[in-house]
């Protein structure tokens, strides 16, 4: 993937790392591989792609590596153990690697969104949708332009230049 994109673009400046599967259960009920998918995709996939992101960019001592998180790897979620799981683990794995790659002018940050305005927030139906919004003080789903304002900032704007190893929730206040 990547040696398209070098191969298109010459080089690579931001790595977008949005990988995201929900395989849900009740961690008594869960099956290994419904973990062991959600851990692979959400987690090894970020890690993957970000050493490659950081291989390219150390050569040119600039980058700036964006992981999306959730807010439920940081607060937990019933039924979600994997995905709670991988996305702290992204959030662990953002942390090093801020501190890792530093040195090489490469910021690593995270996004953690909640509750996003989706086709998957639209299946779930008006008892699971009102539930939700009971725990969200700003009372509503995000806009997937609101996460994707923050991630812009955090790739170009150059007063995230001195960020690295943050994560930032985006969830109307359900992670406070």
């Amino acid at each position: 993937m990547l040696a398209q994109v070098i191969d298109t673009w010459g080089t690579l400046d931001v790595m977008v790392n949005n990988a995201g599967i929900t395989r849900d259960a009740l961690l008594m009920r869960m099956k290994k591989a419904q973990w062991q998918e959600v851990v692979d995709v959400n987690l090894t996939g970020v890690y993957l792609c970000a050493q490659a992101a950081a291989a390219v960019m150390m050569k040119r001592k600039k980058g700036r590596i964006i992981n999306i998180a959730s807010v439920a790897g940081m607060i937990g979620n019933i039924g979600q153990a994997n995905y709670c799981a991988a996305k702290a683990g992204v959030i662990g794995l953002t942390k090093a690697m801020a501190r890792e790659y530093g040195g090489r002018n490469i910021n690593v940050n995270a996004v953690s969104p909640g509750w996003v305005a989706s086709d998957m927030t639209a299946k779930l139906g008006d008892d699971i949708e009102r539930k939700a919004l009971e725990t969200i003080p700003l009372g509503r789903f995000g806009k997937p332009e609101e996460i994707a304002g923050l991630v812009e900032f955090l790739a170009v704007h150059p007063a995230a230049s001195y960020m690295t190893g943050q994560v930032l929730p985006v969830d109307g206040g359900l992670s406070i």
